[in-house]
This record gives structure tokens, C-alpha cells and sequence, in this order.
């Protein structure tokens, strides 16, 4: 990333906003629409993968497009992201978040903050967190390692994916976790379920980074030690 930290900054607020605004904001247009919870997570799906694969191809190159606290942490943890930069991105995330919530309201002339009141609590709700953030984590490290240029692609069918297998539809991502409790909408959370859905995201990227760390550099001294001998 050769763009000054301002730049940077911005991008990962706008980048969030809007992402959270496409959950948000087709959460709520879906159930208005179609009255049938599976439609209008199909729809909140199909926005939320699209959306990401655009706000990444396009803001990556400015900024890495993390748009996810926990993938700041885990890049600042290999050395990739300065500390200092990262507790920026991690503040910018969060604050594009919530804006991101704000205008999703506005849009649908709802009221601009409107705590949630949807129960997303329980082990099997942690349990998917955790497992939904590990898998987000794993993919964008080996991606990041493997084929770049299809990280766009791999986060946004990865999303739309775990949507559907966890039982928490995947939010994989504290900052937007956050900016959910502030929506009484379909993609609505509590705000006192935050802590364990936040615990776990955590703990999901730390895993997927610790198990990541050993898998990509087994991979890379096998590489080295085939090209030593002048094997492929």
C-alpha cells in the first residue's frame, strides 16, 4: 500500500459504512419485500457477497480493505500492519460502521438509532462466530499468499457461504457486530449479546492466524527445499 495513512483512514470508514449499509439496508428492503425469512436471508446474502467483492477489488489497493477489526488485528500480529495504524483502522472501522447503519435508516425512513432487540446469544451463536471468523481469517491469509488478485472474490463467496452454514449468519466481524445492535431490522443484534459474539470473532482470527502461520510456512519450506534439490 503506497497510499498516506489519511487515505487509508478514509477508505476503510467508507469501505465499512457501506458494507454496512449493504447489510443492513437489504436486510430491511428483503423483509419488507418478501415476508419470508429464507428469501430475505437469500437477498442479505447475495448484496452482502456482492457488495464486498466491489468494496474490495476497488479499496484494496488503497488501503488493504480490512473493513473487519479482527483481520487489522491478526495483519498487525504478522508484522503487515503497524500497531499504531491498526488501533486507527480498528477506530475508523467502527465509526463507518455505525454510520453505515445511520444511512441504511435514513434511506428507509426509520429512526437514525434504534437499538436492536433481536437475540443472537448461546454457545451453538459463539461457536458460529468463532468458526465463521477462522474461516474468513484462514481464507484472506491464504489468499494473501496463493492469488491475490482473487481475494475480492474468495471474501465474497466465503461470506455468502457462511451466511448459510453458521447458525449465526456470520457477521465474522466486531465492527459491524457493533453497528448492528444499533438496527431493530433483520440484521439486528442486542446489544448486550456484543460481548460474546465479539469474544469470539477474536478468537476465530487468533486460531486462524496461529494455524495459518504453520500451515503457509510448512508450505514454503517445502517449496524451498524442491527448488534446492531442482524439483518442480
Amino acid at each position: 500500500m503506497s497510499s498516506a495513512l489519511p487515505q487509508r483512514l478514509a477508505a476503510e470508514s467508507i469501505g465499512t459504512a457501506f458494507l454496512v449499509a449493504t447489510v443492513v439496508g437489504s436486510g430491511i428492503m428483503a423483509d419488507t419485500l418478501a415476508r419470508d425469512p429464507a428469501l430475505t436471508l437469500l437477498a442479505n446474502t447475495l448484496a452482502t457477497g456482492a457488495m464486498l467483492v466491489v468494496l474490495i477489488t476497488v479499496l484494496g489497493p488503497v488501503s488493504g480493505a480490512h473493513f473487519n477489526p479482527a483481520i487489522s488485528l491478526i495483519l498487525a500480529l504478522r508484522g503487515e500492519l503497524p500497531r499504531r495504524d491498526a488501533g486507527l483502522y480498528i477506530l475508523v472501522q467502527t465509526v463507518g460502521g455505525i454510520a453505515g447503519t445511520l444511512v441504511a435508516h435514513a434511506m428507509f425512513a426509520l429512526p437514525l438509532l434504534h437499538a436492536s432487540s433481536r437475540i443472537r446469544t448461546g454457545g451453538e451463536q459463539w461457536l458460529s462466530e468463532g468458526l465463521a471468523t477462522f474461516g474468513l481469517a484462514a481464507t484472506i491469509l491464504a489468499g494473501l499468499r496463493f492469488e491475490r488478485s482473487a481475494v475480492p472474490w474468495l471474501v465474497g463467496l466465503y461470506i455468502a457461504a457462511a451466511y448459510w452454514f453458521t447458525a449465526s449468519t456470520s457477521f465474522a466481524n466486531p465492527a459491524v457486530a457493533i453497528a448492528r445492535s444499533l438496527t431493530d431490522t433483520f440484521a439486528g443484534i442486542r446489544a448486550i449479546d456484543l460481548p460474546g459474539f465479539i469474544l469470539a470473532e477474536l478468537a476465530g482470527a487468533l486460531c486462524a492466524l496461529a494455524a495459518m502461520t504453520w500451515l503457509l510456512s510448512a508450505r514454503t519450506d517445502n517449496t524451498e527445499i524442491r527448488a534446492a534439490e531442482g524439483r518442480p
